[in-house]
């Protein structure tokens, strides 16, 4: 074989390569364009529900370890619901509690169950305890739904009469406005409460209006007992995304009710927040290794094919028009709800690989910025004119691409992080009011650094890939009640 030959066959594979990763970027674009849509819809609008013709009747699901500094508070924002408080059941679970947690829950009216049990430790498996005591000694049928919530929340004190509206218009899973009682306390915190607020904004607030399915985030939730009549079964590092990956394979919708307010404490030490979101990150990871591939084969196949078994109230449509509408709605959200899942920072890195660093550093004749080379950072690439550089294959251009792709991926990079900049700077204008009053200094500054927040998540998911990863809690120390909430904004 001739040296020319041999040059050839080089360029072919790289021509080769970079057809084939321009493909994979657009199935990349074109699997998260539907967000914009989303995007649009949650900027101007959300679902709206009817005052309740009905109060129904809750348990309250708390799970809590070593929380006798906040539980308390919880305690009583609940006790000072406008709500019938015969209509409310709290539940406590002191989950391998050393401190006065038990004491503090059962002085507050609580019912509280001690767990003893070194060897499952995540909060699924205190969930998972606290529910199957429910079942024993009052039957889940009792109540009508349960709400979940870790020991730092606070609720405003129409949170459960606004939740009660959606739950009387029918929905079974609805989710709640996410707010931080420490937003201001330091950038990390900040971070977090941009984090929760964008959330509403860009995922359930469109979600809610086209009926499908938006994610569970871990608190400040109810569901019907339908769902877990059977028993609490989502015990994994993120039991949240397990289990709105599993409530979309039974076709349930999960809304949001945008005018249900509570607060929770967010990390401020860096360590911790690091901790948390590698955990987060092992768990995403995990549950797309239980459930991607029954999301996968709901998107042909529908109702058809679910993990368990669809009830027969809801197969009953009016129409045939209705079981074609259903059908829709359901396959899309679980299009939907396994892109979310997708670990796409994972599946970039070794494309990234792949072609930037192997296949286009074999032949740097043509080499530079172009279609070849888009990340999903930012749509602002699409409009850069390409660079390129003229270079013999060799060595040299082996180098070369390696300088060029590293600088390409820092420039991407940094197109994103003036990105979620500029997202910061829209929510904090468009929610103002709910934001607790900070200054204009420390704005600034939490806006420069909030893109952080992505890029931990970003680079905890490389990690989380070979990292075993334990579940540890988070302390919390906050003494903030609701009323100094509402005094601060």
């Amino acid at each position: 074989m001739s040296f020319i030959s041999v040059l050839n066959a080089i360029e072919n594979i790289y021509v080769t390569g970079n057809r084939i990763n321009n493909v994979i970027a657009i199935v990349l674009m074109c699997l998260v364009v539907h967000r914009i849509v989303f995007f649009i819809i949650g900027m101007f609008t959300t679902r709206k529900f009817k005052p309740s013709k009905k109060q129904h009747k809750y348990g309250i699901l708390i799970a809590a370890r070593n929380e006798e500094k906040v539980i308390g508070n919880l305690l009583d924002s609940i006790n000072n619901q406008d709500y019938p408080k015969d209509l409310l059941r709290v539940f406590v679970v002191a989950d391998n509690s050393t401190d006065k947690t038990y004491d503090v829950a059962e002085e507050k009216g609580a019912i509280v169950y001690n767990r003893k049990d070194t060897e499952h430790q995540t909060k699924g498996y205190a969930l998972e305890f606290l529910v199957d005591k429910i079942s024993k000694d009052f039957g889940i049928e009792e109540f009508d739904g349960y709400f979940v919530f870790d020991a730092d929340n606070l609720l405003e004190s129409n949170y459960i009469n606004k939740m009660n509206d959606a739950f009387d218009e029918g929905c079974k899973i609805i989710t709640s406005y996410r707010n931080s009682k420490n937003f201001d306390e330091n950038w990390i915190s900040a971070s977090y409460g941009l984090h929760w607020i964008r959330s509403a904004r860009v995922n359930h607030r469109a979600r809610s209006v086209l009926h499908l399915a938006t994610n569970i985030q871990g608190t400040g939730f109810l569901i019907a007992n339908e769902v877990i009549k059977d028993g609490w079964h989502y015990t994994s590092l993120t039991e949240d995304r397990a289990l709105t990956a599993d409530a979309v394979l039974q076709g349930y919708e999960i809304t949001y009710q945008d005018e249900a307010i509570f607060y929770d404490e967010q990390p401020t030490n860096l360590n911790i927040a690091l901790r948390q979101r590698l955990r987060w990150s092992r768990g995403h990871l995990e549950a797309f290794a239980e459930m991607g591939f029954f999301l996968f084969l709901n998107i042909f196949f529908g109702k058809l094919i679910t993990r368990k078994k669809w009830n027969k109230e809801n197969k009953k449509h009016n129409s045939f028009k209705d079981r074609i509408v259903e059908g829709i709605r359901h396959r899309f959200a679980a299009f939907d709800t396994l892109v979310q899942l997708l670990p796409l920072a994972f599946i970039n890195l070794v494309r990234w690989i792949i072609f930037s660093l192997i296949i286009f550093s074999i032949y740097s004749k043509v080499y530079g910025i172009s279609g070849a080379n888009l990340v999903n950072s930012s749509l602002i690439q699409i409009f850069i004119n390409p660079v390129t550089i003229d270079v013999s294959p060799g060595l040299f251009a082996l180098l070369m691409s390696l300088v060029l792709s590293v600088w390409w991926k820092l420039v991407s990079r940094l197109l994103s992080y003036l990105g979620n900049m500029f997202m910061a700077i829209y929510v904090f204008i468009i929610e103002k009011r709910r934001i607790k009053k900070i200054s204009i200094l420390k704005k600034i500054w939490f806006i420069i650094t909030w893109p952080m927040f992505d890029l931990i998540g970003i680079y905890t998911t490389y990690v989380a890939i070979f990292k075993k990863v334990s579940w540890k809690p988070i302390p919390h120390n906050s003494n903030i009640t609701i009323n100094d909430l509402k005094s601060s904004k």
